[in-house]
């Protein structure tokens, strides 16, 4: 057995958690690596090891022949995704996304390691997929029949979750911003469109550079030599992807037509408001023409009524005034 395989890394400490999937006997967390021969699992098991502390990468690397470029990349802190086959191991690095207050959306870097029935993640931040599938696996399965490769896909697609789950508190958002816009009150959404528009770019400009990584493992001349029920699923896995980028290219759809249903409520509101002056000005306009004639320097019997013929005047004038409003909120002019 070979004594690198077996040095001791506790799973138990924080940070790094291993769980031996066996489809032949009982599932089980380990303590540490050493109750396991890492080079030797059978094609019934698979090895899981999530790393949340990347300073546990270190021995991790060198207990279990880890490639070095794998480390140095999660070493180097960054975050563009990336696909890189490196013969017995392949190893990739993607992006989660998480939704913060504000629908501000943030990444989690997820770098994934793949070999021989042995899978290792590792995550700087908590990513809350991964615990979900802790938690749903817990007790036993049948994960240990599933290769490597077909366990990668499946934490891929569950990182792809992130995004439709991002998509879904977008639309959220939008129907929400949609409904005040055709509310009775009144309100100033180019804020929340600005939000909107801001965060749309943002989803697609976290999942657009992610097409290098699935579709390269969705190519023929990526690990020739996998079973070609990994490749099906790598296949499948790439479908998926597209379906996600095209929910965030439709995000961006939403935001315009918010935006256009916005504009064309300001302009009901905007027609409105110049209909009642329009309405405001006729008849202003006709108690002026009343007014003129009033004023005219003719010697009728009527401008010698001294204070009577005031009173009529005024009293005329309103009741032309009440009658022109009555007629236009019944025409609906007002």
């Amino acid at each position: 057995m070979n004594d690198a395989r077996k040095t001791r890394a506790p799973s138990d400490q924080t940070g790094v958690r291993a769980i031996l999937f066996d489809s032949q006997g009982a599932d089980r967390a380990l303590a540490t690596l050493s109750e396991v021969d890492a080079s030797n699992l059978s094609e019934t098991q698979l090895l899981w090891i999530d790393v949340a502390d990347v300073d546990s990468l270190g021995p991790l690397t060198k207990t279990l022949s880890l490639p070095e470029g794998a480390l140095a990349s999660v070493a180097s802190g960054e975050t563009s995704p990336i696909l890189r086959n490196g013969g017995k191991y392949f190893w990739l690095r993607v992006v989660a996304v998480t939704v913060e207050d504000g629908l501000r959306f943030q990444g989690t870097s997820l770098t994934i390691i793949g070999g021989d029935n042995l899978v290792v993640s590792v995550h700087a931040d908590p990513l809350s997929f991964i615990e979900e599938l802790r938690k749903r696996e817990e007790g036993d399965s049948d994960l240990g029949s599933l290769s490597s490769a077909s366990f990668i896909v499946a934490l891929l697609d569950w990182h792809l979750s992130t995004y439709f789950e991002a998509v879904a508190d977008f639309e959220l958002a939008v129907d929400r911003l949609e409904e005040s816009i055709l509310s009775e009150k009144r309100l100033d959404c180019l804020e929340d469109l600005r939000t909107l528009r801001k965060g749309a770019s943002r989803l697609r400009r976290m999942l657009a550079p992610h097409r290098t990584v699935f579709a390269g493992l969705a190519r023929p001349d990526f690990r020739p030599t996998e079973e070609q029920q990994a490749n099906e699923h790598f296949l499948s896995l790439d479908t998926r992807f597209e379906r996600a980028m095209d929910m965030v290219e439709n995000s961006r759809d939403l935001v315009i037509g918010s935006f256009e249903l916005f504009s064309s409520q300001t302009a009901l509101k905007t027609n409105d408001t110049m209909r009642v002056l329009t309405f405001a000005t006729v008849v202003i306009g006709l108690l002026a023409v009343l007014a003129g004639v009033l004023g005219m320097n003719f010697d009728a019997p009527f401008f010698r009524s001294a204070g009577t013929g005031f009173w009529l005047a005024v009293a005329i004038m309103a009741t032309l005034a009440i009658a022109a409003v009555l007629v236009g909120k019944r025409k609906h002019w007002l």
